[in-house]
């Protein structure tokens, strides 16, 4: 339930309607709320308090109606500033982009007060009366009207400056890393740990004996893309029912309707009801999200590095902020422990073999493509080189060190492939050399000080890598 409820609220945040339409539901209940409020006051007194609205219902007409009408197109204005936002940045940055700025809360709060101030004042507007036959003008309510006239002026002034620093590639991309560093965090805890009494990760060995003739397959009853997987209700299922899960999918990946999601061990125990409470426990959207998959914040970065380098943009400055801030993510995760992919229960029974993606396979999402599309820029290929020198005191395992190894000399490879220039190609062997002079090393832990400099000659010992990456 708390895994589904993340994917919904995850929904929720990167949609424009939430927040207005709660803005809208307060402002419509608080109408009512000061109306009855005015209803039960007395005019006189409430006249000579001086600082409320003390005007006659034309007034009170005039300028709740000036507000509502005024407000409404301002909202509309927004809107149509926002969609023009939405397009720059697609074009620009990428479209995955776009649930960044869609997930933006000043643009969905400044929405939501105009719409809010239009509907307030236009449901105030209707209780006025000035007639011969009876006379009521809501005072108090007007007069928070104004407040709300006021407060939609100051929300205009920032929306003009969110707006315009928003865009900035720097503000953007750091926006991006934020929501990549809770990711981490949130998927990779610094308590994170296997829980079990295994001193070593289990093996295809210490699976039952014929499992892969006993299993049985578990076909996808939807297609789309897997944005979460109800964990704890998957282990309650395999507790309650006795069984072991294979899972062959994780958070990120389509699957095909009538795919294989999983493997149920024994086969024999298996039937409709177990079928069908697997395959819940299977959230399915129409896009990635970032709720379970830390790839994808990943790749929002990867790929407005990627567009920078295009022949088209040629941006490479862009680019090398987005490897700054993945070499800030590589090192937050380098001192995570990844979790296992065999989960146990409270007995110390297997239940659960997972598809989790461990350091490698991060560093791979990071990596790969900044470097197949960026060897033929020098400062690309530099960048990269010195990322990996300060990731390296902050690695805990041999295993991590070696796949940053294989990085480091496939960037060198490719860069000086590329490179024609003896003196940049010197530049890049001077990068590498340092690199690979400190991921071959073998020391002791060092402190979770940053490097603030490229040269960076002192790493961390490994100590295996508990999780490894999927297959």
């Amino acid at each position: 339930m708390k895994t589904f409820l993340s994917a919904w609220l995850e929904r929720l945040r990167t949609s424009y309607w939430f927040i207005p339409t709660l803005l809208a539901a307060a402002a419509t209940a608080l109408s009512f709320l000061t109306v009855h409020a005015d209803s039960l006051l007395n005019a006189k007194w409430v006249r000579a308090t001086g600082w409320i609205w003390a005007g006659g219902p034309e007034g009170a007409r005039t300028v709740l109606a000036t507000i509502a009408g005024s407000t409404i197109t301002v909202a509309g204005v927004v809107f149509s500033v926002t969609i023009v936002s939405l397009t720059l940045a697609s074009s620009q940055f990428g479209p995955r982009l776009l649930r960044t700025f869609l997930n933006d809360r000043g643009t969905q709060l400044v929405l939501g007060v105009f719409v809010s101030t239009f509907l307030y004042c236009l449901l105030v507007l209707r209780t006025i009366r000035g007639t011969d036959a009876a006379n009521f003008v809501p005072f108090l309510s007007v007069t928070v009207g104004l407040l709300f006239a006021v407060a939609s002026v100051a929300f205009l002034i920032f929306f003009v400056h969110h707006v315009s620093t928003s865009i900035l590639a720097d503000n953007l991309i750091a926006r991006v890393a934020t929501e990549l560093r809770e990711g981490i965090d949130r998927l990779y805890p610094e308590d994170a740990g296997r829980g079990g009494v295994q001193d070593a990760e289990p093996t295809e060995d210490d699976l039952p004996p014929r499992f892969a003739e006993e299993a049985e397959a578990v076909a996808a009853k939807a297609s789309g893309y897997i944005d979460a997987i109800a964990m704890e209700n998957l282990l309650a299922l395999a507790k309650e029912e006795d069984l072991i899960l294979r899972l062959c999918h994780r958070p990120g990946d389509f699957v095909a309707e009538g795919a294989t999601l999983a493997w149920l061990w024994p086969g024999a125990k298996s039937n409709e009801k177990i079928r069908a409470r697997l395959c819940s426990a299977f959230y399915f959207g129409k896009e990635r999200t970032r709720t379970q998959d830390l790839e994808y914040s990943i790749g929002q970065l990867v790929e407005v590095a990627v567009r920078a380098l295009s022949p088209g943009i040629n941006d490479p400055f862009t680019a090398m902020t987005c490897i700054d801030w993945l070499g800030d993510a590589l090192i937050r995760l380098a001192g995570r422990e990844i979790p296992s992919a065999w989960r146990y229960d409270d007995g110390q029974r297997l239940r659960i073999i997972a598809q989790t993606t461990g350091f490698g396979g991060i560093a791979d999402a990071a990596l790969d493509q900044i470097r197949q599309y960026g060897s033929k820029s020098v400062a690309v290929v530099l960048r990269l080189l010195e990322t990996l020198a300060k990731v390296t005191p902050h690695l805990r395992r041999e295993t991590d060190r070696a796949v940053l190894l294989v990085h480091a000399r496939n960037i060198h490879a490719d860069g000086c492939a590329q490179v024609q220039n003896e003196s940049d190609r010197a530049q890049i062997e001077e990068r590498f050399a340092v690199a690979e002079k400190a991921l071959k090393k073998n020391q002791k832990p060092v402190s979770n000080t940053p490097a603030s400099d490229w040269r960076v000659e002192s790493v961390v010992a490994g100590v295996g890598d508990p999780g490894g990456r999927a297959t």
